[in-house]
């Protein structure tokens, strides 16, 4: 995703930011109240962070509490093919990232297919068969040690404890049954993919349902953690422009422990354990090369049970939540 703007975002700015990665249907009035300012400079700065750095609240589904499965994908193709197949990836709807790599020939893809079905359409028929396709590899997400509601933003350290615990919403149940959706339920959580922060009364129009029934339902999707709210935007304006994805090779009795190290590194915006030989793969975040060589060498060098990992720069983001047709 290219970035808008290279102007540095204020202290405000950055607030709003991580308030909305806590909550991100949190009104404008509440937000205000939390944070000191008026109603208008919240809507104000929001409308302007839209512009200027890429800001979208959008609705995600927790495909595990669904029962389904996710998957991290990577493609290696001609440099010719790179462009082309990445869009015609992110226009899936059961696609949610995806990245250029490697001088432009691989393609890093998170996929949450809705069955098993289409799981094996995509990976055993439509992708291994594509022209100038090198390789597919697909691994399985095994447990995630962050990522899906927490993200980079939530380590952002903008807000004050007051004001984080002002605006955390309630913990998600525990319930390890999965959910299952009705018709209303899909047609409400398609809407909110597109706009996390749709009006009720718009999303009363769009499902056919009452406003009292569709708050029933949002309130019943976040509590039982089927819908969680995450933050699109550019990482430019706050200062960092390096990101890449580490695949790292851990011994099974270090995985857990390194997961959870992963975690709690203020660079990492993904960590979860995965199938296939490197068992961790991990999204990071740096200020410039220099601060990423000193991310891996000092944090990730002294982590035990570490064996190998593999850094692989992102050169673009073609879709990190939503996919937009590249202006």
């Amino acid at each position: 995703m290219e970035s808008r703007t290279t102007d540095p975002l204020d202290p405000l700015d950055l607030k709003l930011l991580q308030a909305l990665q806590l909550d991100g249907r949190a009104a404008y009035s509440r937000l205000a109240e939390v944070l000191g300012v008026s109603d208008q400079t919240v809507a104000r700065r929001y409308r302007r962070l839209r512009t200027t750095a890429g800001l979208r609240v959008l609705g995600m589904t927790d495909e595990s509490r669904l029962g389904r499965q996710s998957w991290v994908v990577r493609l290696r193709c001609t440099p010719d093919a790179a462009e082309q197949l990445a869009a015609a990836l992110a226009r899936r709807p059961d696609t949610s990232y995806i990245g250029l790599f490697s001088g432009g020939t691989e393609l890093m893809c998170a996929m949450k297919p809705r069955s098993s079905q289409e799981r094996d359409e995509l990976l055993f028929d439509r992708l291994p068969r594509t022209p100038r396709v090198i390789s597919v590899s697909a691994h399985c997400l095994l447990h995630s040690f962050y990522g899906g509601p927490l993200g980079w933003l939530n380590k952002l350290r903008a807000l004050d404890p007051e004001e984080e615990a002002a605006l955390t919403p309630s913990p998600v149940g525990t319930s390890s049954d999965p959910v299952t959706l009705d018709a209303a339920d899909e047609a409400l959580l398609a809407v909110l993919r597109r706009d996390g922060r749709t009006p009720l009364t718009e999303l009363q129009k769009s499902t056919g349902q009452t406003e009292s029934a569709v708050k029933r339902r949002l309130d019943r999707l976040r509590a039982c953690g089927v819908l969680y709210f995450d933050v699109q935007n550019d990482y430019a304006p706050l200062g960092h422009t390096t990101d890449a994805m580490l695949w790292l090779t851990v011994a099974p009795s270090a995985l857990d422990r390194v997961g959870r190290a992963l975690a709690g590194h203020p660079e990492v915006g993904f960590a979860a354990a995965v199938t296939g030989q490197a068992n961790i793969v991990a999204a990071v975040l740096c200020r410039d090369t220099g601060a990423l060589y000193t991310y891996l060498s000092e944090r990730i060098g002294v982590l035990d049970g570490v064996q190998a990992v593999e850094t692989v720069l992102t050169l673009r983001q073609i879709k990190q939540l939503s996919y937009e047709p590249a202006r």
